[in-house]
């Protein structure tokens, strides 16, 4: 997940504009992307990435193994079934802003997003009596299973003073009920039938991937001291993960709660 899906869905919030819409315009843009990553070493693998496996839980009231107790799994196995990093993409627009990326099995719900959260606001100017720093305003990018964009900012009261509250914008593709939303693999046979690579990944795109991965897999293989953590299922991983944002003050979007208040389920 992370050497494929993630890594793509990081350069295509990351790369420049492309100078046209033609795959070898876009593909080459995401490139430049995966060339500037910072590369990982043994010491920042320990520091900056988080590995962790699930472990038996009671979800919803059934129980659920942990990966060890699944069936032809060695049962000392150090398989990792979540990670998280902090990343850092060393060109002029993205040089010191830190990227976060997380992927696991057996989380409370399938999804899919990419969150980007805007600097937050000076303190003083505005939100009420308090004169503290604004929360930062976030563009929610959902690519699945709820396609569509979530903005969350902030607005003034209505009338005397200039008290904020938090305001959203939402969008889901759904809505458009006269456009059929194919499948992703629909999607990417047609282009296949069709003769454009834009979606698919090219030789150069992957060996660049894999520059960035492979120091990573050979850190936890050299270096077995370096934590495997677990969580139990059904949870969104374990707290070392959430102490990795911490650092900069910043915290996961835990999206639950919000396909909850929209009807939707947060079942394994």
């Amino acid at each position: 997940m992370l050497q494929n899906h993630l890594l793509q869905v990081t350069a295509m919030i990351a790369m420049e504009q492309p100078e046209s819409f033609e795959p070898q315009a876009v593909r080459g843009e995401a490139l430049k992307v995966f060339q500037a990553l910072r590369p990982m070493t043994e010491e920042t693998v320990a520091e900056f990435v988080v590995r962790g496996q699930y472990m038996a839980s009671m979800v919803r009231g059934k129980p659920v193994k942990g990966y060890r107790e699944e069936d032809n799994i060695n049962p000392e196995s150090r398989t990792e079934t979540y990670v998280a990093l902090r990343a850092f993409i060393d060109n002029d627009r993205w040089r010191g802003v830190p990227f976060y990326v997380r992927a696991g099995k057996r989380m409370p719900t399938k999804v899919t997003e990419a969150v980007i959260y805007f600097k937050p606001g000076p303190s003083g100017l505005l939100g009420g009596e308090s004169g503290k720093a604004l929360a930062a305003n976030v563009l929610i990018l959902r690519i699945q299973p709820d396609e569509g964009v979530l903005l969350k900012a902030y607005m003034k009261r209505p009338g005397p003073g200039f008290d904020l509250q938090e305001v959203e914008m939402d969008f889901h593709y759904r809505e458009l009920t006269d456009a059929y939303l194919p499948s992703a693999y629909e999607r990417l046979v047609l282009d296949c039938m069709l003769g454009s690579p834009m979606l698919y990944v090219r030789g150069d795109v992957i060996e660049a991937c894999w520059e960035f991965v492979n120091p990573i897999l050979d850190a936890w293989r050299d270096h077995p001291e370096i934590g495997l953590y677990g969580y139990p299922a059904g949870t969104w991983g374990p707290p070392e993960a959430d102490d990795l944002l911490a650092r900069d003050g910043a915290v996961w979007r835990y999206p639950c709660k919000n396909l909850a208040e929209r009807g939707g389920s947060c079942e394994l």
